[in-house]
């Protein structure tokens, strides 16, 4: 009995080991003291939950200038080998692509929020993960804030950029706070971006290691609105003020981000 109890426990610290040493290997951390609330894994292929996302549909260009018509669409967004698809395509003239958001199906305020993604490539595409507020707390955009997790624009491959905006800082006044950086292979490979949100600070993270920090230094809304519930969003535009300033490549016909999980942590 006293080699089976050894033995067991050997065989339990192994499996430890193994599953710490892969999220080591595939860039995930998750920080000490929070606990799963809520995750897709995307096991299951064909159309999206329906009890966790929902779309945003239309176009009108988003108050970007973009070119695309979100659509819910199964070319444009779909689940297959355990991962989600986000595709933007170009019919003719026109593009049309997938907006994924957890509004009014799930939001939170404070946690650890962690998407493992790999983006598009081609001049033209501006893949995004962030966050919006439930509900316009301290008023319309920006004052309510906004959480970009990652952004990335094709004429500027493997450079993230990782922003938050609020009444005071936003990049209508060019004061956003925000950092980019290159990461090699964005395109190619699959990298882990993240944030850890709490009551004091929003800390980015790629690939588990710090990226960015803002800390909160008022607690006037127009500096720090942060204090509500974030729902998540996925999406692939095409063109616009940002992903368009060196037009759109005129060989791009399809511009696809595939997502391999999207969790969420709170603290115990």
């Amino acid at each position: 009995m006293k080699i089976l109890k050894i033995s067991a426990f050997a065989c339990l610290s192994l499996v430890m080991l193994l599953v710490c040493s892969c999220k080591e290997k595939d860039g995930a951390f998750v920080p000490e003291g929070y606990s799963l609330v809520w995750s897709d894994e995307f096991d299951v292929d064909g159309a999206p939950n329906k009890e966790d996302w929902d779309y945003s549909l239309g176009g009108g260009g988003w108050g970007n200038g973009e070119l695309q018509k979100y659509t819910d669409s199964r070319d444009n967004s779909y689940i297959k080998d355990g991962h989600l698809a986000i595709v933007a395509l170009k019919e003719g003239s026109k593009w049309t692509s997938a907006r994924l958001k957890t509004q009014y199906k799930h939001s939170w305020t404070y946690g650890y929020f962690e998407i493992k993604a790999k983006l598009p490539t081609g001049v033209g595409t501006w893949p995004a993960i962030w966050m919006m507020p439930e509900f316009d707390k301290h008023g319309g955009w920006p004052r309510s804030g906004e959480i970009d997790i990652m952004e990335s624009v094709g004429f500027d491959p493997d450079r993230i950029h990782t922003t938050a905006h609020t009444g005071a800082y936003n990049h209508k006044k060019n004061t956003q706070k925000n950092n980019n950086d290159i990461i090699k292979n964005t395109t190619t490979k699959y990298h882990v971006y993240a944030i850890e949100w709490t009551e004091e600070y929003i800390q980015w993270f790629v690939d588990g290691k710090p990226f960015f920090k803002f800390d909160k230094l008022s607690d006037d809304s127009e500096e720090w609105p942060f204090d509500h519930n974030f729902y998540m969003i996925l999406n692939v535009a095409i063109g616009g003020s940002w992903g368009g300033q060196e037009g759109v490549a005129k060989d791009l016909e399809k511009a696809e981000m595939d997502i391999d999980y999207v969790r969420v942590y709170q603290k115990n």
